[in-house]
């Protein structure tokens, strides 16, 4: 296993180890580039720049959990029980890609099956190296596996980070593309049906300008791929509570025009409370308060960031797959206030 402080020796040693299983893309001028489809086929792009991050997944999910990944750490070590059943029951063996990983807590679950964490955070992935799993920072929507690597794929709470159905459509495609055939994807979302009724209420809706900024024509749940520039919230707007359960927390509310209570609201912030006597708070949370990533909240004593999240209504995740031509969907569940399902690669 590798040791490594800097996350680009990080990918640059784990390349080195396991150079069969990168995939080599060939490059595609413009007027090459695949036509967009509805059906998910993962030799075509649905667009031409689904692979281009939008500014919202930028500022509200790559530099936040760059900000946060101590923390964050520090609270994710509970493994859900039907992730495990799922791990535990692959073969002897069986190569395991888990594609947004955060700190590696999935990683070698299983003793008997090998694994290979990836992640768009290059402080999460460091976590993880440090732990000495095989990591190394890559994008969902582009993994850097050769086709049929694994023999198996784990997703877990990363899709609903996405902001575009593209985005999210070419994840899936990606996970499956990576997956031998006979092999095994397993997915989970937040869903919009918490448990907990009253906490959707106590996140930050996305609406009015903040959503038309980003959102694209049609659906509220079809976006525009394309970049954009997003300010944060206003102040004036924006009321903080003062409840906070292990990094979650009640969080501002954002009025809301009529036209958009019509829609089942799916776009959120929600926000993590990074504690005024964290280490990382001393250098790099100063600034992300001073350029808006971040703000004070003297009531908590907390640094408070907002995480992006699309949550995902009943049967959402099954529409997103039902179009695949190359695998289908073998199990479909709620767990804990997520949306769940499992896939085999037919072809």
């Amino acid at each position: 296993m590798f040791k490594t402080t800097k996350p680009h020796q990080i990918i640059s040693s784990t390349l080195q180890i396991h150079t069969s299983f990168i995939q080599m893309k060939p490059i595609k001028t413009k007027a090459q580039s695949s036509s967009s489809s509805s059906t998910l086929n993962p030799y075509q792009e649905s667009s031409p720049n689904i692979k281009s991050t939008p500014e919202i997944e930028k500022k509200y999910v790559h530099r936040v959990y760059d900000a946060i990944a101590p923390h964050f750490s520090a609270t994710r070590f509970a493994k859900w029980p039907k992730v495990s059943s799922f791990l535990n029951n692959l073969p002897s063996g069986s190569v395991v890609l888990d594609a947004g990983c955060g700190n590696g807590k999935y990683l070698g679950l299983n003793s008997t099956c090998y694994f290979i964490g990836c992640d768009i955070s290059a402080p999460l992935v460091k976590i993880c190296s440090d732990r000495g799993h095989e990591v190394l920072v890559a994008d969902c929507v582009n993994l850097p596996y050769r086709d049929g690597y694994g023999d198996a794929v784990i997703s877990i709470a990363v899709l609903h980070h996405l902001s575009s159905e593209d985005r999210r459509r070419k994840a899936i495609e990606e996970m499956v593309r990576s997956v031998r055939i006979g092999g095994l994807v397993l997915i989970t979302v937040w869903a919009v049906e918490q448990e907990d009724g009253g906490l959707v209420n106590k996140w930050t809706p996305l609406t009015g300008k903040y959503l038309a900024e980003w959102v694209g024509p049609g659906s509220p749940r079809v976006r525009s791929a394309s970049s954009v520039s997003l300010e944060s919230i206003p102040e004036s707007e924006v009321s903080v509570s003062n409840e906070d359960v292990e990094g979650f927390g009640n969080v501002s509310s954002v009025k809301e025009d009529e036209g958009d209570k019509k829609d089942k609201q799916q776009e959120y912030f929600v926000p993590w409370h990074l504690p005024y006597h964290r280490a990382e708070v001393s250098g790099a949370s100063a600034g992300a308060v001073e350029n808006g990533l971040a703000r004070k909240d003297d009531q908590k004593g907390a640094i408070v960031y907002d995480r992006y999240y699309h949550v995902f209504g009943e049967g959402e995740l099954e529409r997103l797959v039902s179009g695949m031509q190359n695998a289908v969907i073998v199990d479909k569940f709620y767990d804990k206030s997520n949306w769940c399902v499992i896939l085999e690669k037919t072809s």
